[in-house]
Order: C-alpha cells, then sequence, then structure tokens
C-alpha cells in the first residue's frame, strides 16, 4: 500500500471523507511504541511538511480496570492496586486512597501524629523521585543525557530508604487504613538526613547543567506555551497548572494530614512554556528536601496507628493470646471493615498533580463504586491544545515536560 492510499485509509477510519485531509498533510503516528511517550501513548500526528497542524491522544493500550477491580475486594485488598497507578510515586498513591477511605470511615481525625508525620515524609520521597525521573527523562528527550545519570544516581537513594521503610522497593503497599504497616526502622531518620544534603547538591549540578544550557532553553523556552485560562479549562493540575502561573497546591490551599506544619514554599511559572513546567519541577524538588528536613528533625514519637479494634488488625501478641483480638483479625481479613453507607471525595497532591478518589459505599467491606481521578489524565487532554503550531521534534519536548505516566491514565 502506497504512503497516500495509508493517509486516506487512516483518514477514513476517523471518518474523514475521501480526499479530505490528505494531499499535503501527513499523518503519522507517535506510538504507542516510542520511547519518548513514556509509555504505551499513541498519538495521531497531521503534519504540513515539519509543523504539526493537528493531534489526537489515542490512550487506553493498558486496559487496567482498576476501578472495576476495586468493587470486587475489600478497601484494604486494593491498597496494592494503588501502587500500579503512578508507579513511579506509589507510596503517595498508597496515602491518597486511604485517606480517602478514611474520611469514609470518619476516622481522619483521629490519626496519630507520628502517622501523618510519616506520611508527609513519605508522599515528599515520592514526590523527590518522580520529579527525578521527570527532569532526568525531559533532558534525554532534548539530548542531555548526562542529567539523567545524575538524577537516577539519586532515585537509586531514595529507593533504598523505601526498601528500608516498606520491605519493597517499588510496590510499596505501606500505607493502611488508620495507620501505618509497620513503624520506621532504627536509624531511617539518619539515613535521610544524609539524604538530604546529597540529593540537593546534585539537584544544583542539574541545575547547572540545564538551566542556562543553550540547546536545553532553545528546544524548551516559548515551546508549549499554556496559558493559565486553558489550564484551568482543561483541567490540569500539579506543576504543570503552577507552571502556567496559578498558584494552587492542595497542600496549602485544602491542607491535609500535618502539612499546616510545615513551612514551604509553592513555586509558580510565568509563561507556561516546558521551561517554565521544567523549572517548577526543580524547584518543588528542593520544597520537598525542606519538609523532609523539618520531618526528620521534629518526628513525634506515639503510636503508627489508631486505636480502634474494628478498624486497624491487633497487635500479633494480642491474636494469640486473646479471643476477641482473634475474632476481629479473622473478620478484617476475610470481609474487610464495616464501612458505612454513603459518598466520599478525597484527592491529594501528587507528584503529577491531584489524585482524587470517589467512593460510593452500601455499607459493608466492598465499595459499591469506586472512581479515580487521574492527573495524567486530565492533563493529556491538553495535547490536541498544545501540539498544532509547534514543530515535530518539539513533541518530544512538550510531552517530557507534561511528565504523565500512563499506569493511571489507563486505569
Amino acid at each position: 500500500m502506497t504512503t497516500t492510499e495509508l493517509e486516506i485509509a487512516d483518514a477514513a477510519s476517523r471518518g474523514v471523507p475521501s480526499g479530505e485531509g490528505v494531499g499535503e498533510h501527513l499523518v503519522l503516528n507517535m506510538g504507542p511504541s516510542h520511547p519518548s511517550t513514556h509509555g504505551v501513548l499513541r498519538i495521531i500526528l497531521e503534519l504540513d511538511g515539519e509543523v504539526i497542524t493537528k493531534a489526537t491522544p489515542d490512550i487506553g493500550y493498558l486496559h487496567r480496570g482498576d476501578e472495576k477491580i476495586a468493587e470486587n475486594m475489600t478497601y484494604t485488598q486494593f491498597i496494592p492496586y494503588t501502587d500500579r497507578l503512578d508507579y513511579l510515586a506509589p507510596l503517595a498513591n498508597n496515602v491518597a486512597y486511604v485517606l480517602a477511605v478514611e474520611k469514609l470511615l470518619g476516622v481522619q481525625d483521629r490519626l496519630t501524629p507520628r502517622c501523618q508525620h510519616i506520611r508527609v515524609m513519605c508522599c515528599e520521597l515520592a514526590r523527590i523521585s518522580a520529579h527525578l525521573l521527570g527532569i532526568g527523562a525531559l533532558a534525554m528527550d532534548t539530548g542531555a543525557l548526562t542529567v539523567f545519570l545524575y538524577t537516577f544516581t539519586q532515585r537509586e537513594t531514595i529507593y533504598n530508604l523505601i526498601e528500608a521503610l516498606t520491605g519493597a522497593r517499588f510496590t510499596t503497599s505501606y500505607t493502611r487504613v488508620g495507620g501505618l504497616s509497620r513503624d520506621l526502622p532504627e536509624g531511617w531518620l539518619d539515613a535521610v538526613r544524609k539524604f538530604i544534603p546529597e540529593c540537593w547538591k546534585a539537584i544544583d549540578e542539574v541545575d547547572h547543567l540545564l538551566t542556562r544550557n543553550r540547546i536545553f532553553v532553545d528546544r524548551t523556552r516559548n515551546v508549549g506555551v499554556l496559558s493559565k485560562a486553558d489550564a484551568i479549562e482543561y483541567g490540569v493540575t500539579g506543576p504543570n497548572l503552577r507552571g502556567s502561573g496559578v498558584a494552587f497546591d492542595l497542600r496549602k490551599d485544602h491542607p491535609y494530614l500535618a502539612y499546616p506544619e510545615y513551612d514551604f514554599e509553592i513555586p509558580v511559572g510565568s509563561v507556561g512554556d516546558s521551561y517554565d513546567r521544567y523549572l517548577v519541577r526543580i524547584e518543588e524538588i528542593r520544597q520537598s528536601l525542606r519538609i523532609l528536613k523539618q520531618g526528620a528533625a521534629n518526628m513525634p514519637g506515639g503510636p503508627i496507628n489508631i486505636s480502634d479494634s474494628k478498624t486497624v488488625l491487633p497487635s500479633k501478641e494480642k491474636v494469640l493470646t486473646k479471643m476477641e483480638e482473634l475474632i476481629h483479625q479473622f473478620i478484617l481479613v476475610t470481609e474487610g471493615f464495616d464501612a458505612p453507607p454513603g459518598e466520599v471525595y478525597f484527592e491529594a497532591e501528587n507528584p503529577k498533580g491531584q489524585l482524587g478518589f470517589y467512593i460510593h459505599s452500601k455499607g459493608g467491606g466492598v465499595p459499591h463504586r469506586l472512581k479515580i481521578r487521574a492527573p495524567s489524565f486530565a492533563n493529556l487532554s491538553v495535547l490536541p491544545k498544545l501540539l498544532p503550531g509547534n514543530m515535530l521534534s518539539d513533541a518530544t519536548a512538550i510531552l517530557g515536560s507534561i511528565d504523565f505516566v500512563m499506569g493511571e491514565c489507563d486505569r
């Protein structure tokens, strides 16, 4: 089949009448098997020479079905599935989901101080790890391989910290409804304190390598400009929204956990281009390091779980010595806790943006409906607006600056 025939066939599959949308324009598939799409994303591009005239994202290649899976298991059993949403920040996903369940149960105000501060540190470690990968991938997409090596060296240290804390490097499943699966291991806070200056130095080096690099600046400045009005209209959140000049962050505007006790700033861009989105993530890493430093210095003592034997698994010692605790353990493991009927929605400030969970309960241990507001899904919706008018070579820089992950997009 000739190139023209392929164009006509593709146009026909999109409902374009024969002879329209072809000729001078070339239809090009970018992805789903393409390194710069950061996963299985397909973008149908129409090109006039080297200029993009139309971009249509095509998602759904992962076929996850997480929302339907949640309706067939207890609230606790679904926690490992949240690891597979934004799999670059599983700790933050765990926290966001569990906070939604705790809101349904009405126990969010009973969380212990130590649990809240540990969760904050987990979320900020996840944010640093995700942003390091996002910046490293953007740099590599624009030709700067050295930066990718710097950022992945620091991510390896973060994975060591996560492994010491949770027992796993990637899929953590650390958070529990009402608390955490285990307390901090001995020496963990000291390891975090050691990591902070090392990561800060590496970020300064990345800043030095990229921020004033002539090639990187030319590839990102005034490329993929997203205005403040368009960012709000398309429902863009997280660093992409703040890069467009909207100073909105759930940690400040709708605080949760112990975030009101921490001193940190919200970086905001001015132009809304790929360069601004990069700068916002660089500064967010520094602000997260500030939060980690405060958390390591002011970690409170005490229990990590609420005192509620019908919500949190009793201690192993009590299960082995007392009948009532044994019964509670059996019910929680087999049936789950008895959630009240009702509807709740909670969203947290994740690295990619606002991750929200809507839960509709009819009572019992299994949700009737669970819906996920995935930030990458909303952020990708802006591609038909951002890509047209740019060169084909700019597409990789724009996609890298959006920093999406298909795991939560194809939920």
